[in-house]
């Protein structure tokens, strides 16, 4: 829908512009327009970038002419003081767009009465108006219709007012999840902005995974590809270059780098004008919520044919003569009933009917899912993680395994380089450039200046020295600068020729570089051992080129030390490169290959990125709960097994042997078959590929497994994409890990990965304790209503007490029970499988003792409840058996209010263990309490009830109170393991075995 949406707009656009005079090439622009401080106008400068007219680019003399009429340098960036942003949005807009607004609050109460259950009651409900008003006058006759009238405006309002709040939650969510954070050149120096602040005039570096944020034009570009698919719905990818410059706004770097000029924000791009058109929506179901809208429908269908049955039973029985009055006369004698006597019972007859429907419907289910997955997505986003798709929150219950990466997630990313080898000496401290010849420091300093994606940045008045880039480049570039390195000057000494920007697959980067001299250089960096397999010698400390075949064994030995203490060693490494096999023009570049073969071995640095604090905690809680942990990493196993062990992944050395620990080329040479039995063994896999990740989740989901992986970079898309659950990481992750993701870490921390398993099956919990709640409410007033119906034709809940208790318990029990806290009696339990039954033997267990008991009670009072109550003698037996039936009623909400207690902790005796610290609940309790006070002594006219003396209170709270002990003892009753379910499908299941036999 949306690349249709954005053809159309675009086509749209074309049509528009179609009929503008168009530019020749080489005849001067015609009259641009300034715009404020700049001689440009908006909609040339937008629609330039727009339509991709490289004749007008050229006219302003390419990027660098435009850069001018931009006041921007291409190097340092705009100035980006206010007043210099502010001058920059008034001429050229902001890099925002109008949203549609979400749906109203009248809509939702549009929506909220179109219930077919409150449609027949409103029907109802004016047919009982009419009735009264004709029977007994305006005075009196108004109370039953206009209570129900009442009861189901009060159910329309609560429910559209919990759905608007729970849009406008999810639109905050989305607002959160559009606000990416970006890195853009200012004033010479690295600075990280919200998109939402980008300007015209920006010079923004782009690497792979990152999204275009504004519509531009290249600067510089090597390798550079762009994936425009989400523009023109087209897959392929395009190569930029200086004949291709123009950058769409939302499209993703598939490949390369480069840095790229804003020309167009907001509005005045194509991106803009789409996602202006569009509104994102929030109306998601999840598995769960499906599942629940079954279950609310089958009950629903079962409660109406129960209704049918009952109207056609109650219709027999009046027209039988067998119905009588409070009065105990008979209310149709055929032949001597007026007709508007006996319509008006029958229209009675119906309402029992639809009261009995009323009943049966659990409106509160879907409600209860999500009030729940609304708060739970509230309290992650405290605990830093950004829920992209509801459903995930479900999910990450049932996580059996999390695949997570090492570094940044189980390490702090905080890197720093803490041995190095240059030659076969070990300079210590690393930073000590009095042990190095002139020459080895100026080779360094040039490999590690100019391949790199990072930054230096030395203020004029002499401050600290400031250095971007990830964590690898970061400690690489400070290790550089305290040899020496002076950044600004070694890049303006020599000029690239092209780069090989860092790739997963094969784990190293290179650059091409000619130098003053002319002399073209080739510089590498990379895992140790990959770029160690390609030199062909060495330069010792002293300057001498050395031959490596004798000592390659040496650095081995190294670089396996290195790993062993954890440490990540990277290599650097060079080569000078002949002349006639550097390419001439600029398409011989795009093509070329850069030397990887007999490269110099410069120097081997061991960073160190130490473990989290609380990981190893975090890893236990895990294995507590009966997810497994492995490390999926691109380092070199040595390092990969050292790490493991330090966070508990690995219990110990004697474990560590393969396939508990594997290397990904050997996965990947497993055939299918083999992958799928050895992946259930693997805990640790280093030197794994991205493709290495993707197998392993296949693997384990096809071996039955819910699998949540963790990554960050562009090539883990796939993986996190195939997983049940992806884990994006929000601080290194890329753009295309977090779109491909279902949940954003927003600390990379692992110990926040736990606390969305510890919410996810919060989540189930919380929804089932309300299963158990709002089932008990239900069988019991079903029962009761059906069986005083067909045994004497009145029923002792009526529709109005029915539609308070199920606005209060639907509404306020969801509410209550949906945002209990999570507990650490959660993470002692095993995943919730798959095809497990929402409804347990457990739960089963609870539910049938509870409504067991109350319809006992009930029943009695109801049947017996004259003669208990000494009420027989009450000269006026209309008004006793109104007492009975509100003693009923009251009886009837003190035990669900008991209920509510109970449900907390279906598997747990002590229900009342940590029930103070939930206020929320507390508070909940309390107010449905009072509101039943108010509703017996205050609103007796509009509910069909009495006032009720002080004994009977204590004898409707008494019934409350013994189902509580009851429920404990009940909970001492041992169940069967096997689901409920299982017994009914087993004769079926025999039959289906003996046939295909």
């Amino acid at each position: 829908m949306i690349r249709a949406h954005a053809q159309v707009i675009r086509a749209a656009l074309l049509f528009k512009l179609a009929g503008e005079k168009l530019i020749v090439p080489g005849t001067p622009v015609a009259s641009p327009v300034a715009n404020g401080d700049y001689a440009i106008g908006l909609e040339q400068l937008s629609s330039m970038t727009r339509d991709h007219k490289f004749s007008v680019l050229q006219q302003y003399g390419g990027v660098k002419g435009l850069s001018g009429v931009l006041r921007t340098n291409l190097e340092k960036g705009i100035n980006g003081d206010e007043a210099d942003l502010l001058n920059r949005r008034n001429a050229f807009g902001s890099n925002t767009y109008p949203r549609k607004k979400g749906r109203s609050f009248w809509r939702f109460l549009w929506e909220a009465w179109q219930d077919l259950t409150l449609i027949i009651l409103i029907i109802a409900a004016a047919v009982s108006l009419g009735l009264g008003i004709k029977t007994e006058g305006l005075k009196q006759g108004w109370y039953d219709g206009g209570s129900i009238f009442l009861a189901v405006f009060l159910v329309i309002v609560v429910t559209a007012t919990s759905d608007y709040r729970q849009s406008l939650q999810f639109q905050n969510l989305n607002e959160e999840k559009r606000n990416i954070q970006l890195e853009v050149m200012r004033a010479g120096r690295t600075v990280k902005i919200s998109i939402y602040d980008v300007v015209v005039g920006d010079v923004v570096p782009l690497k792979i995974g990152d999204q275009i944020p504004a519509d531009g034009i290249l600067i510089t570009g090597h390798s550079l590809a762009i994936d425009e698919s989400s523009m023109t719905g087209e897959s392929k990818i395009v190569h930029k270059d200086k004949k291709e410059p123009f950058l769409m706004s939302g499209c993703k770097v598939a490949d390369g780098v480069g840095t790229m000029l804003v020309t167009g924000v907001g509005i005045n791009t194509e991106w803009g004008l789409l996602m202006a058109s569009i509104s994102e929506d929030t109306g998601e179901e999840t598995p769960l919520q499906v599942r629940l809208n079954g279950v609310a429908t089958f009950i629903g269908i079962v409660g109406l044919a129960v209704a049918v049955s009952v109207l056609a039973v109650l219709l027999v029985r009046y027209f039988t003569g067998h119905t009588k009055d409070p009065g105990g006369t008979t209310q149709f004698i055929k032949g001597h009933t007026k007709f508007d006597d006996a319509f008006n019972d029958v229209v009675k007859i119906f309402t029992i009917a639809v009261t009995i429907v009323v009943v049966a419907v659990p409106e509160g289910l879907p409600l209860a899912v999500t009030l729940t997955l609304a708060y739970s997505m509230r309290k992650m986003m405290a605990d830093k993680a950004l829920v992209r798709r509801l459903s995930a929150c479900e999910t990450m219950g049932s996580a059996t395994t999390i695949c997570s990466d090492k570094t940044g997630t189980l390490t702090l990313n905080e890197m720093t380089v803490v041995e190095a080898f240059v030659g076969k000496k070990k300079i210590n401290p690393p930073s000590d450039s009095s042990q190095l010849h002139l020459s080895v420091v100026s080779l360094l300093s040039e490999g590690v200046a100019q391949n790199s994606t990072g930054n230096v940045f030395v203020s004029k008045d002499g401050g600290a020295v400031e250095i971007s880039g990830s964590p690898t480049e970061k400690a690489i570039l400070s290790w550089a600068v305290k040899l020496g390195m002076k950044f600004d000057v070694i890049r303006s000494e020599s000029t690239i020729l092209h780069v090989f920007p860092f790739n997963s697959e094969k784990k190293r980067g290179g650059v091409a570089l000619q130098r003053s001299d002319s002399e073209v250089y080739i510089h590498w960096k990379g895992a140790a051992e990959i770029v160690l397999a390609s030199c062909s010698g060495y330069l010792d400390s002293n300057g001498c080129l050395q031959s490596i075949n004798e000592d390659r064994e040496f650095f081995k030995a190294v670089i396996d030390e290195m790993a062993a203490n954890s440490l990540r060693c990277i290599a650097l490494a060079y080569r000078l490169c002949e002349k006639e096999k550097v390419p001439a023009d600029e398409e011989g570049f795009s093509g070329w290959v850069l030397p990887e073969e007999n490269l110099v071995l410069l120097a081997i640095v061991g960073i160190k990125d130490p473990c989290r604090s609380c990981v190893k905690d975090a890893v236990q809680i895990c294995m507590d709960a009966g997810v497994k942990v492995r490390m999926v990493t691109g380092d070199n196993i040595q390092t990969a097994k050292a790490i493991a062990l330090e966070c508990g992944i690995l219990s110990s050395a004697e474990d560590s042997t393969e396939p508990t620990i594997i290397e990904g080329k050997v996965f990947r040479a497993l055939s299918e078959k083999e992958r799928e039995q050895v992946a259930k063994k693997i805990t640790v896999m280093g030197r794994s590929s991205p493709s290495d990740k993707l197998l392993l989740v296949q693997a384990l989901r096809k071996g039955g497994d819910v699998v949540a992986v963790t990554g960050d970079g562009t090539n883990d898309a796939p993986a996190l994409h195939e997983a049940d659950i992806g884990l994006s990481m929000g601080i290194q992750g890329t753009e295309v890990a977090k779109e491909s993701s279902d949940i954003i870490i927003l600390d990379d921390n692992f110990a926040s990965v736990v606390k969305v398993v510890r919410w996810g099956r919060s989540v189930y919990a919380n929804i089932q304790k309300f299963i158990q709640f709002q089932l008990t409410v239900n069988v019991a007033a079903l029962v009761i209503n059906v069986v005083a119906a067909i045994s004497s034709g009145d029923v002792p809940l009526n529709s109005v007490q029915l539609l308070w208790v199920n606005l209060i318990m639907d509404t306020l029990g969801a509410l209550a029970l949906a945002t209990e806290p999570p507990t650490d009696n959660l993470m002692h339990r095993s995943p919730v499988g798959r095809r497990e039954p929402l409804i347990t033997n457990i739960m089963w267990r609870n539910l049938l003792i509870q409504a067991l008991y109350q319809v006992t009670v009930l029943l009695v009072l109801n049947f017996a409840g004259l003669s208990i109550l000494h009420l027989k003698d009450d000269g006026n037996r209309k008004h006793a058996v109104e007492v009975k039936n509100t003693l009923i009623f009251n009886a009837f909400v003190m035990c669900q209010i008991f209920n509510e207690f109970n449900a907390r902790k279906p598997e747990e005796i002590n229900c009342f263990k940590g029930v103070t610290k939930n206020y929320l609940f507390m508070g909940i309790v309390g107010f449905t309490f009072i509101l039943q006070i108010i509703i017996i002594e205050f609103l007796g006219k509009f509910t069909s009830t009495v006032r009720l003396d002080w004994q009977l209170w204590l004898v409707s709270l008494g019934i409350g109170i013994i189902s509580w002990p009851l429920a404990m003892l009940g909970k001492l009753i041992p169940v069967p393991k096997t689901p409920l379910a299982a017994y009914f499908t087993k004769p079926f299941q025999r039959c289906r075995t003996s046939r295909n036999a």
